[in-house]
């Protein structure tokens, strides 16, 4: 069979396979009811995606049922909490659209300008360049709200001590300080204005930024809202931990930089010579899923490039 025509039809048929899982996992919810809303307002209910605030939630579950792509977005991996925990203004449909995009443009440009066996490659790598790009907004803002946390429990402490109450420190934080805290800690301040309870409100806040130091505050607030005790002084012993802890993490990362770098450059290299040698050499590099001895050596190459990832990321990963 033509080599042309056999990766046509494999294009072809990874593109309806991707379609039909579209299909299979898309699905939308009904618009809330009235009567639901109004309870969601007052906190009387609590709904699936209950980290979204009033309006991104309204804005988010009022989908256009014309708009194709809306139907072809897979929800599996609630991309919509994601994008929320991302503050990405992008619809989970335009990511999936993109990807389908560029997966062709990749596909004709590997096929036009390589080969027809980097062709498939570059359409799945190009396929999640949009995803990957999510994910990394995603990890960025997690990792400045980590950073501006212990500042922002030190300024809620010095607003209680000159007798503000713990709401009025929340907008203290939403007002003086940058984003992304000030707009998470400002969604937990107009919650509360809306009726919801500062519990729930604070609960929210953790499960739009799974940050294990916030959960700390929250689960103290909680318990000096049950028990009574000076909330200020937790909250600066608080901050205190988490000031040291990343002084910590910052020593155990100056230390293992050279076992991460020793583990990217292991791994990145089988791989970057496999792409280079389907360039250069497609028809040498052909034997490796031709050849029933070809197919045993690259699963056993993938299973302990899997394995020695794994090792290595064991090794560095120092937990403080």
């Amino acid at each position: 069979m033509d080599p042309l025509f056999l990766s046509l039809l494999v294009g072809a048929a990874v593109i309806g396979m991707v379609l039909a899982v579209a299909f299979a996992l898309a699905g939308r919810q009904d618009d809330l009811k009235v009567g639901e809303r109004l309870d969601l307002l007052v906190g009387r209910r609590a709904t699936k995606d209950s980290s979204a605030d009033m309006l991104l939630k309204q804005a988010l579950s009022e989908v256009d049922k014309k708009n194709l792509l809306d139907k072809l977005t897979p929800e599996a991996f609630n991309l919509t909490k994601v994008i929320e925990q991302a503050d990405a203004n992008v619809k989970p449909s335009a990511l999936f659209g993109a990807g389908v995009i560029l997966s062709v443009i990749g596909f004709v440009a590997g096929l036009m300008l390589v080969n027809a066996y980097v062709a498939p490659v570059m359409a799945l790598a190009l396929f999640s360049v949009p995803f990957v790009w999510l994910f990394w907004k995603k990890s960025s803002r997690m990792k400045k709200f980590s950073g501006q946390l212990p500042e922002g429990m030190e300024l809620i402490a010095r607003a209680l001590r000159a007798g503000h109450s713990l709401a009025a420190g929340l907008h203290v934080v939403a007002e003086e300080m940058p984003q992304p805290i000030a707009k998470e800690f400002g969604r937990v301040y107009e919650e509360q204005n809306l009726g919801i309870t500062l519990d729930d409100a604070l609960k929210n806040l953790t499960d739009r930024v799974p940050n294990l130091d916030l959960r700390f505050f929250v689960t103290s607030v909680a318990i000096q809202r049950q028990t009574g005790g000076d909330l200020a002084e937790i909250l600066d012993r608080i901050g205190y931990v988490i000031r040291e802890r990343y002084k910590i993490l910052g020593q155990v990362k100056a230390l293992t930089a050279e076992g991460r770098l020793s583990g990217i450059v292991l791994i990145a290299l089988p791989i970057f010579l496999f792409l280079l040698m389907l360039w250069m050499k497609p028809d040498y590099i052909r034997m490796l899923w031709t050849e029933p001895m070809g197919i045993k050596m690259s699963i056993g190459a993938v299973v302990l490039m899997v394995i020695g990832a794994y090792s290595i990321k064991k090794i560095i990963d120092i937990k403080v």
